[in-house]
Parts: structure tokens; C-alpha cells; sequence
């Protein structure tokens, strides 16, 4: 077991450390390709602007050596004192200050090594345009001083702007994850305790119907658990909740209640956010079914078209009150429809604008509330 810890944490480290090394190589390159650009534009102003003795391909390596030396002091001496944090601007300006004379003048030994110059001509050719060496160089160093530095700050605040949005996402779903437990504390008890009274009745009178409404008790109870655990559920287990709950209902209520649930194969692993059915069948019956004399039939149906998945919970009892107001953001005084905008605060949360909640009325009577999730969500 620790040899398999052991073996899993090295694969971990290496892995990690391969992709921070990567990603610095990545970097490193894309930086010095800019220095290359910033060199060209150096020998093209040495040869045809200062219009100084010699070609541009000379004019060239004499840039690239000094540049790369550069990039390479100053980027060593940064990571030194800095780390990969950026560095402050003012220090920065100051170290490329400080370090171009050096690099000039070991670029100008290595270019002269490389075309075999003697270092007594070179250096010679550097005085007779000291004056435009220096006014170049300078301007130079602190043009790319202020550039590379910008860049690296740039960086530094998109990153901590990812990962502000990170830990706001992060915040956004614990959020959401105490609205569900608050949403199921609101819907749990007055039902497990309705229950359980049923229940204590049924064990003296009818034996059989009271193992049946325990073992869906146990169901219930077992997927509402789940739920609160995760981020997310399939409408199988969506369903599945959704019959232990209409069928301890229907055995409190007896033929008062009838309901049919209708989930197409096809969508059974479609994931979904949890609790979003049980709060809109719950208002069917509070506010539809029970106050019926005749109590009512509900169905609850799941379907798709090409952009969304529709939830449907369909019954024919007393229907919507007449001043029903399906854009209003919060439950009436009388607490009809209690949840509905909770519903719609945990759909603009998790789904954005192109979720939805609509509740219509039914023909000849009663309510469907539907709920419009989009697919590629």
C-alpha cells in the first residue's frame, strides 16, 4: 500500500514538474523571440539609419550577441532576487540599466571572436559612433525594460484574475450547496414527519402496506442523501426519487392520489442539478391535489428538442389562482408556490439565462410547471 502511494506521488511530482517545465521553456522562448525582434530592429537602425561601415548581416550578430547576453544576464540576475514574481518596475529599469553596458561590451568580444575582428577595431568603431551608440542603447534598454516588465505584470494580473474567478466559482457552489440543504431542510421534516405518523398508524392496522412505505421511506432518504452530497445527479436517480416520494404520498393519501412517471431511456444518464423536480411535484400536491375534493392525477415526463431538456410535472387539480403571476420573482403572502423562486435563483446560478421555470395552466384544469434546461449546459 505505501510502495503504491509512493509509486502515485512520484508519477504526481514528475508530471507536475515536467508541465512547470515545459511552460517555463515556453515562456523563456517566446520571450527571446521578442529579444531576436527587438535585435533586428537594432542592426536594420546601426546600418541604414546611423549608416555606419559595414553590412547589415555584421550589424546582426554584433546585436545578437549583445541581446542575448543581455536577455540572459538580466533574466538570471531577476530570477535571483525575484523568483517568477515580477519584479518591482523601477528596480527592473535600474537592473537593465546597469547590466546593458556589460552585455555591450562582452557582446562586442563574442561577435569579434566570431568574424576573427581584432577587439582593437572593433573597439575603435564603437568610439568614432559613441555618441549614437550610446543614445540608442540606452533608449533601447529602456524601451524593453518597460516592455517586458509591462508584460510580466500583465501576466501576473490575468492569473490573479483566474484565480479570483476560481475561488468566486468556488464560492458560487457552496453557495449553491447550502440553498440545497436549505431547500431539502424546508422540504424534508413536515413530509418525514407526516410519514412517520402514517406509519405508526399503518404497523397496527395493515402490516404489509407499512413494510412497503418503510422500505420507500428508505429509498427516499438514501437518494435525498446522495443528492445533498453531489453537484449533480442523472434523471434516473431524479425519477427514482421522485417515485419514492409520490409513492409515500399515495399511500398516505390513498386513490386521492394517482401519478405516472415517464423518463425515455435514452435520457436516464442525462445529468441534471439535484432537488429541482421534488420542490415543483410538492407544490402540485400541496397546492393542486390536496385541496381537490376528488384529489388528481400527476405525471412527471422528461424530453428534449435540439437546444434544451425539458422537465415536465403535469396535474389536474384545483390549477393556478386567478392573479398568478409566473414572472414574479418571489412566493405570493399566501405562500402559493412556495419554492418557485428559489428555483429560479439555483437555474440563473447553474444554467445561466437560457434556464428556465414556466407554470401554465392545464386543460380542462390544473398546473404544469416546466422547467427548460439547455443541453449544452
Amino acid at each position: 500500500m505505501t510502495t503504491q502511494l509512493f509509486a502515485r506521488l512520484q508519477i504526481y511530482c514528475q508530471t507536475h514538474f515536467e508541465q512547470s517545465v515545459a511552460q517555463l521553456l515556453k515562456k523563456k522562448a517566446t520571450d527571446y523571440l521578442r529579444v531576436v525582434f527587438i535585435n533586428t530592429l537594432c542592426a536594420i537602425l546601426v546600418t541604414y539609419v546611423m549608416r555606419t561601415e559595414g553590412d547589415f548581416f555584421a550589424s546582426w550578430v554584433f546585436a545578437m550577441c549583445i541581446g542575448t547576453i543581455a536577455f540572459i544576464l538580466i533574466d538570471s540576475i531577476k530570477y535571483l532576487a525575484w523568483g517568477r514574481k515580477p519584479a518591482p518596475r523601477n528596480l527592473y529599469i535600474l537592473l537593465c540599466i546597469v547590466c546593458t553596458p556589460i552585455a555591450y561590451f562582452l557582446g562586442l568580444l563574442l561577435a569579434a571572436a566570431i568574424f576573427s575582428y581584432p577587439i582593437k577595431n572593433v573597439l575603435n568603431f564603437q568610439w568614432t559612433y559613441a555618441s549614437s551608440f550610446v543614445a540608442m542603447t540606452a533608449i533601447v534598454s529602456i524601451i524593453a525594460a518597460w516592455y517586458f516588465w509591462h508584460r510580466t505584470r500583465m501576466s501576473e494580473l490575468l492569473a490573479s484574475a483566474e484565480q479570483e474567478k476560481a475561488r468566486t466559482a468556488a464560492i458560487e457552489r457552496q453557495a449553491m450547496q447550502a440553498q440545497l440543504q436549505l431547500l431539502q431542510a424546508q422540504i424534508e421534516p413536515h413530509m418525514l414527519f407526516n410519514t412517520l405518523a402514517n406509519l405508526q398508524g399503518l404497523i397496527a392496522l395493515d402490516q404489509q402496506r407499512a413494510q412497503h412505505m418503510l422500505a420507500q421511506l428508505i429509498v427516499y432518504l438514501r437518494t435525498t442523501l446522495s443528492a445533498s452530497r453531489a453537484g449533480q445527479t442523472t434523471l434516473q436517480q431524479e425519477f427514482t426519487l421522485m417515485q419514492a416520494y409520490l409513492e409515500l404520498l399515495s399511500i398516505r393519501m390513498g386513490k386521492r392520489l394517482r401519478y405516472t412517471l415517464d423518463l425515455p431511456a435514452a435520457l436516464q444518464e442525462q445529468t441534471i442539478a439535484p432537488m429541482l423536480l421534488q420542490p415543483l411535484v410538492e407544490n402540485a400536491i400541496k397546492h393542486g391535489i390536496e385541496p381537490h375534493m376528488d384529489g388528481g392525477d400527476i405525471h412527471v415526463s422528461a424530453s428534449t428538442d435540439a437546444k434544451y431538456l425539458h422537465l415536465s410535472v403535469r396535474d389536474n387539480g384545483l390549477g393556478l389562482p386567478f392573479d398568478y403571476n409566473d414572472h414574479a420573482s418571489a412566493p405570493s403572502s399566501s405562500g402559493q408556490h412556495v419554492g418557485n423562486a428559489n428555483i429560479r435563483d439555483r437555474l440563473l446560478a447553474l444554467y445561466g439565462p437560457a434556464a428556465r421555470l414556466s407554470l401554465t395552466p392545464n386543460q380542462p384544469q390544473g398546473a404544469i410547471a416546466q422547467l427548460y434546461l439547455p443541453l449544452n449546459s
